[in-house]
């Protein structure tokens, strides 16, 4: 019988990629776990059971056990209808969102798109040209006049960038096209002025709120979580590996009294300014609603989608960026969760992952 070498080398590739996305999952889940639980306490060994037995019944293995075991540390007990962080990029994402996700990584496209006042491009870089909103390619000179005609500041982020990385803040003076040339595709952005509620905070660098929308089994659009993200002082954007995360009431706009850093260590209070969480509501947070939930509203065959919104000095909604593919899922739902519950999600699996050592892990 012919042997189909190629096909076997594709399927022991997607194996092994599938094999390292597990782990790296449960081993960054076991660090998270670690933090909760010097704090708080160890789960006890009967929900430990529970959640090995729920992520193999439901979703099919127990390698989805590390997220729901940080959940139900950070909140004392195991709540069904959690989607643990490695079964929505592994299951849901692909089922939900297929190859449209992707578009959110090409800066670009954004204007195309929505052609939104909201979002806060004045220019993009891609392929080697420089072209304004409208599309008109100019040339590295005009950009500048562009760029800075009424600022001495502006963002420029590559595309694909994320969790901070691929983010630079220009100023008139340095501003050098090729630069933006070596960096590579991606979108120029005024500096947004950021509320003064966000000010009191961290003055640095611009706080952003994650917005999670849904798409119903109904076609209507829903918000699902939300949470403030803050830099730490010195930085000029905020960072994945030190950033600041308050839940806030999807229905008040009311942060959550307690934050967490980056490891997922409580706090009450900016770790810099020392400015509480306590009391805070987000200006403007129905507006914020209204516009991420309309944005979705031009994307409706995008299942769930991250937005990532400020408010500037004169209480007008920024958003600064969109994220189609794998979004944050799992601070919203160890803090506001379930928050999918009702969408069937966990009856989108196809079949078992078989993964004893990310299993270990």
């Amino acid at each position: 019988m012919r042997v189909d070498v190629e096909r076997i080398a594709r399927a022991s590739v997607k194996r092994l990629a599938s094999y390292k996305f597990h782990l790296g999952h449960a081993i960054q889940a076991r660090q998270i776990l670690r933090t909760i639980e010097n704090r708080r306490g160890k789960l006890a060994p009967h929900v430990c059971r529970q959640i090995e037995s729920y992520a193999r019944d439901i979703f099919g293995d127990v390698v989805y056990a590390p997220w729901l075991r940080v959940y139900a540390a950070l909140n004392g007990a195991f709540k069904e209808g959690w989607i643990p962080d490695n079964y929505y990029g592994a299951v849901v994402v692909p089922r939900t969102k297929g190859s449209y996700g992707k578009i959110s990584s090409l800066k670009s496209a954004s204007w195309l798109i929505f052609g939104d006042e909201s979002f806060p491009d004045i220019g993009y870089f891609a392929n080697g040209l420089f072209y304004t909103t409208d599309n008109t390619v100019i040339s590295g000179q005009e950009l500048q006049r562009t760029l800075f005609g009424d600022t001495d500041r502006v963002a420029f982020k590559r595309d694909a960038s994320a969790q901070g990385k691929g983010v630079f803040i220009l100023d008139r003076q340095s501003f050098d096209p090729k630069f933006i040339q070596s960096m590579g595709n991606g979108v120029f952005q005024t500096f947004v002025r950021q509320h003064e509620v966000f000010d009191r905070f961290t003055p640095d660098s611009v706080a952003t709120l994650r917005f999670t929308t849904v798409v119903e089994p109904s076609g209507a659009i829903s918000l699902r979580a939300c949470f403030l993200r803050l830099g730490r002082a010195g930085e000029t954007h905020i960072q994945s590996g030190s950033e600041v995360c308050i839940a806030v009431n999807t229905s008040t706009g009311e942060l959550d009294p307690v934050g967490y850093l980056n490891d997922w260590t409580d706090v009450n209070e900016h770790p810099d300014s020392k400015a509480k969480f306590s009391g805070v509501t987000v200006p403007v947070f129905e507006s914020c609603v209204r516009k991420v939930l309309q944005l979705h509203g031009k994307v409706p065959f995008i299942g769930c989608i991250g937005w990532d919104v400020t408010v500037d000095l004169n209480e007008g909604v920024k958003v600064l960026e969109w994220n189609a593919e794998h979004n944050d899922v799992k601070f919203g739902e160890a803090t506001q969760g379930p928050c999918f519950a009702d969408l069937g999600w966990e009856r989108l699996r196809s079949g078992r992952v078989s993964m004893t050592k990310a299993r270990a892990a």
